[in-house]
C-alpha cells in the first residue's frame, strides 16, 4: 500500500467547492482508499491505496465531479514526495504561513517564474512539480500572477509539512 495526498483544488476557499471533509473522506473511502484521513476543511485528504498516482487522481476526480456536478482538480503526491517539497522549500528560513507550494500536475515550465507578472516583494522558484512562493507581506494584497498555476492548487508550508508527517505516519504503520 502506498500513501498519498491528494489535494483538491477550489474546495473551502473563499465561500466556493463546499465540500464537508466528512464528505470527502467517505467518498475517498467509497473508491476503495484505505486509512483515510482528512485535514482542515480546505481539501486535504491522506489515504492509502494499491493504486498508481494516476488512478488515484482519476478515481477522485470521477468521484468529486459526481458529487460537485463539476469537474474539481486533484493534486497527488506520495509521503516521499511531499516529504521532498517540504525538504526542498528554498524559502525555509521565512514564516511558513508566508510561503506556498503551489501544486502541478506536472513539470513548470522552464518560463514558469519569469512569466510570472505583479510581483512586488514575492519571491518564486520552481520545483519539481510546484511553484514555491514567499509573500514578503503576505498574500492578502499581493498581485501576484502565475500563469501556470491557474491548475495548480496551493498549500501553504505549514499544512505541506503537517500532511508529509500523516503521510509518513500511514508508510510506516
Amino acid at each position: 500500500m502506498t500513501a498519498y495526498i491528494a489535494l483538491l483544488r477550489a474546495v473551502n476557499v473563499g465561500g466556493t467547492g463546499k465540500l464537508p471533509m466528512a464528505e470527502l473522506k467517505a467518498m475517498c473511502e467509497g473508491v476503495g482508499f484505505a486509512r483515510v484521513a482528512t485535514y482542515i476543511a480546505s481539501g486535504n485528504v491522506v489515504f492509502t491505496s494499491r493504486a498508481t498516482e494516476r488512478s488515484v487522481k482519476a478515481k477522485l476526480e470521477e468521484a468529486l465531479t459526481a458529487y460537485a456536478g463539476k469537474h474539481v482538480g486533484v493534486m497527488v503526491r506520495t509521503a516521499a514526495e511531499m516529504a521532498a517539497v517540504a525538504k526542498a522549500n528554498p524559502f525555509s528560513g521565512e514564516p511558513g504561513n508566508r510561503v506556498v507550494a503551489i501544486f502541478l500536475d506536472n513539470k513548470p515550465p522552464a518560463d514558469a517564474v519569469s512569466a510570472a507578472t505583479g510581483a512586488a516583494d514575492e519571491k518564486l522558484a520552481a520545483g519539481v512539480r510546484e511553484i514555491y512562493v514567499h509573500y514578503g507581506e503576505g498574500m492578502a494584497h499581493s498581485k501576484l500572477k502565475i500563469p501556470v498555476a491557474k491548475d495548480g492548487t496551493a498549500r501553504n508550508m505549514n499544512t505541506v509539512a503537517t500532511l508529509a508527517q500523516m503521510a509518513a505516519e500511514l508508510d510506516a504503520g
